[in-house]
């Protein structure tokens, strides 16, 4: 299990890293064929596809190396203990956040399959709805992974009797 989750968080790595270039190059290849007076206007609704899938991705890969912004000001000088008591009070607000995502995610997606996007005929807004639930799901495996972990580490700094 251990394995497929690293693959998976391999995958996710790299399919941020193209979606963000695949991004770029949309976005610049429409600008320059504007310039020439030639433009593509789907590549901007292609482009703000995949930066929906880029955005949650990357969220997630953020979360898991600890690379989010965070805001410590005041947690900063707390024991350790008490330190340990708020990050666990947001995992459980994240948690409940992220199980309440998921599903309302997979009813939006359902709900707009037949709904074209941007007006783009063959492509189904459902594509672009499905980073909700499908990243989502990835965030809340990522947040009960760190949830484990501070169970465990508080089992181990605990003294002893």
């Amino acid at each position: 299990m251990k394995k497929l989750y690293e693959a998976v968080c391999r995958t996710e790595v790299v399919m941020a890293q193209v979606f963000l270039v695949v991004m770029v190059v949309l976005i610049f290849s429409a600008g320059i064929a504007r310039l020439i007076g030639h433009p593509i206007n789907w590549t901007i609704d292609v482009a703000t596809c995949v930066f929906a899938w880029a955005c949650f991705l990357s969220a997630d890969v953020a979360w898991r190396k600890g690379k989010l912004m965070s805001v410590d000001v005041i947690t900063k000088h707390l024991s350790e203990r008490a330190q340990r008591s708020f990050r666990m009070v947001n995992y459980a607000i994240l948690t409940v956040f992220l199980l309440y995502l998921v599903p309302t995610g997979l009813y939006l997606a359902w709900v707009s399959r037949e709904r074209s996007f941007q007006g783009i005929p063959e492509f189904s807004y459902s594509w672009v709805t499905m980073s909700v639930p499908v990243c989502g799901t990835l965030l809340l495996i990522t947040t009960l992974l760190k949830i484990r972990d501070e169970v465990r580490e508080g089992r181990l700094s605990m003294p002893r009797p």
